[in-house]
């Protein structure tokens, strides 16, 4: 039977394409997000969330939030 707990943690990263020519490439932002994800180990990933917006030299660039929880979170034993 599973429990519903009253209250938990949340984990997060954010990234973004470094400014230039290819800030505005999704795929590589991607990319690095995934390779990202998995240098962290066992993890459960909650949401990915992809924004964009407007760098200083007006370009578009991209960046992703990744909230995650720890496979094995230590209040999972309280």
């Amino acid at each position: 039977m599973s429990t519903v707990k009253e209250h938990f943690s949340v984990y997060h990263f954010s990234q973004s394409n470094p400014e230039g020519p290819d800030s505005d490439n999704v795929p590589a932002l991607l990319r690095r997000v995934a390779d990202s994800i998995d240098d962290l180990g066992a993890v459960e990933v909650q949401d990915v969330v992809v924004f964009s917006d407007f760098a200083d030299d007006g370009e578009i660039q991209f960046s992703a939030t990744v909230y995650y929880h720890l496979a094995e979170d230590p209040e999972d034993e309280r």
